[in-house]
């Protein structure tokens, strides 16, 4: 059973402050609508923070790790090791995600919510109930307590980045198997084929694809997960830890009244999640880039969602997030610092 607390409702947007917003928009030295999706992000933030000038310049980064026992079908074109190999790359800044947060100001700290590793790292906050999940080909992925673990842990990650003060979060994921796992939710929960939203991943080529959809398929129909099915039956069929922490994380940032910039496929998968558990934090839910991965649009399109980029990004690990927020801040920054009509002494538009 998932803690109560998801089902906790999260507090609705300021429309006091949206429709401000608004109205400081059509008083800039611009053309109404003549700044596009920039004005439509600067007023969503204010309404999201109940403020007159919104930011973006507190943004926190959560990395959630994760191993697949699914790995073990040949769905990767890399090995399972590759994710604690990575979760050393992370820690040593080495990693893409590592490198933009840098630039970009942002703190990042990375989440074991259930690699294989068996040691702690330095560098690396350790909050998992297994290592890697059960090969959901065989056997469920999870049991319903290492899914309410997992949401947990999305909830503790969040409470832990409270100091930063953030006018935003971004979430990440690293795992190899994850988009497996991924699509396997997403066919699940849309419903559709496993063909038409399984993509590349790290890799894969057209036998791999084909391979991987018949995998989560068959595990579908091993499972009996269709379209009556539970999202926790689903979580606990073909679940991933990384991605069930960042559901919990999710509505629990949404609870606190912190928007969430959601990344690529498997973060917005993760949002699905939680936009069913809990359709309260979907005002909440900022999204950053449409990924190169198949899957992404029929996700998008189920959240009824408009991506700010599209540069075929497919990496994961938060990056296309914070690609994607300089454009937010940008946007932050017109919306406060532009002159009005008024105070540039420039004519407005005739009625």
């Amino acid at each position: 059973m998932l803690p109560d607390w998801i089902n906790s409702e999260c507090p609705a947007p300021s429309e006091a402050h949206r429709k401000a917003a608004l109205a400081r928009q059509a008083q800039l030295t611009k053309p109404l609508g003549a700044l596009g999706r920039l004005e439509e992000v600067a007023v969503e933030l204010a309404a999201l923070q109940a403020v007159d000038r919104p930011g973006a310049d507190r943004a926190p980064v959560v990395l959630f790790a994760g191993d697949h026992g699914i790995a073990a079908q040949g769905v990767s074109a890399y090995p399972p090791e590759v994710t604690v190999q990575m979760l050393h790359n992370f820690a040593g800044g080495g990693a893409a995600i590592a490198v933009l947060a840098r630039s970009l100001g942002c703190p990042l700290e990375v989440v074991d919510v259930g690699t294989l590793a068996d040691e702690p790292m330095r560098g690396i906050v350790v909050d998992k109930p297994r290592r890697g999940t059960r090969d959901f080909s065989v056997e469920p992925a999870l049991t319903p307590e290492e899914v309410a673990f997992a949401c947990e842990a999305g909830r503790r990650a969040v409470a832990r980045q409270s100091g930063h003060s953030p006018d935003l979060v971004i979430f990440g994921e690293m795992g190899i198997g994850n988009t497996t796992s991924a699509a396997a939710i997403a066919a699940a929960l849309l419903p559709c084929a496993p063909a038409q939203i399984v993509g590349s991943g790290t890799g894969l080529d057209a036998d791999g694809r084909a391979r991987k959809a018949r995998v989560i398929g068959d595990a579908l129909a091993r499972h009996g997960v269709n379209t009556d099915a539970a999202v926790a039956d689903v979580l606990a069929a073909v679940g991933g830890l990384e991605i069930i922490a960042m559901a919990g994380a999710i509505i629990a940032a949404a609870q606190r009244r912190w928007p969430v910039l959601v990344d690529g496929f498997i973060v917005s998968v993760a949002a699905l999640v939680a936009v069913r558990l809990n359709p309260s934090c979907r005002p909440w839910l900022l999204f950053s880039h449409r990924s190169a991965e198949r899957g992404h649009a029929l996700v998008l399109e189920a959240l009824g969602a408009r991506a700010l980029i599209d540069l075929d990004l497919r990496l994961g690990e938060a990056s296309g997030a914070a690609t994607a927020l300089p454009i937010i801040r940008l946007a932050c920054a017109l919306h406060n610092g532009m002159a009005t009509f008024a105070e540039a002494a420039v004519s407005g538009r005739e009625a």
